[in-house]
């Protein structure tokens, strides 16, 4: 199921021990803007996915970024945001790495939300309810313990 959030109020986004940021919501428009920034278009064919994630990521924050609380100069000033400030901010590995995961990615979540299949029984998606019960033991089971055997398998002209 996909679940819209039809507020599209600015939210707090805590990404390190004092350091928050204020940002829009992560719309179309937004994403849109961001990869006509100048930046990605000016970025050669040649370059690296790492490159273009950060650059991406930065074109995003730049238009996302409406305020912060604990960021600052060299010599511990609180600075205002601005563009060069914003950009500086994400060379910051920590800081990118939890901006990515919990502002962009969470936006880009849509693929994960179309899967309806029910979860496996076993191994990292735990949890699926068998849709039959299991099959009642006949009288010679109940007495030897034993389960019935599996069908014998004919072999086919093919």
């Amino acid at each position: 199921m996909l679940r819209l959030n039809l507020t599209n109020t600015p939210t707090w986004l805590t990404l390190a021990p004092g350091v928050r940021l204020h940002l829009a919501p992560l719309t179309t428009a937004l994403m849109v803007s961001a990869r006509a920034d100048p930046s990605i278009e000016d970025m050669s064919r040649t370059a690296s996915t790492e490159d273009l994630a950060l650059a991406m990521a930065k074109a995003v924050a730049r238009r996302a970024v409406l305020d912060w609380e604990g960021v600052g100069d060299p010599s511990g000033n609180l600075v205002p945001v601005s563009p060069e400030g914003i950009d500086a901010l994400l060379e910051v590995w920590p800081i990118f790495e939890a901006f990515q995961t919990e502002y962009v990615s969470k936006g880009l979540l849509l693929d994960a939300e179309k899967n309806v299949s029910a979860p496996l029984p076993n191994g990292s998606s735990a949890g699926a309810q068998p849709t039959a019960p299991p099959a009642r033991l006949s009288k010679a089971s109940k007495a030897t313990g034993k389960r019935a055997r599996t069908a014998r398998v004919d072999k086919t002209s093919r």
